[in-house]
């Protein structure tokens, strides 16, 4: 298996918005996505920070997206 991409949080919040997920709130840094078929998020935006591997497999997860689904909206 290879290794993600180093993405920031302001990325992975652009290519997710790209796909229509709409971000139904925000709690300090964190905001929480939703699409209107009901998948839903959260994607952390930490200035200089780049989402570890894990928490963007995790991310992924959620949305029921590959890498390459999300690679193609960056």
């Amino acid at each position: 298996m290879s290794r993600f991409q180093a993405l920031t949080g302001k990325q992975v919040l652009g290519a997710l918005q790209r796909m229509g997920f709409e971000t139904v709130r925000v709690k300090g840094s964190h905001h929480f996505l939703r699409h209107s078929d009901g998948r839903k998020t959260v994607v952390p935006l930490h200035s200089g920070e780049s989402i570890g591997p894990g928490l963007l497999s995790s991310i992924l997860r959620q949305v029921q997206i590959t890498r390459d689904e999300l690679n193609q909206h960056l």
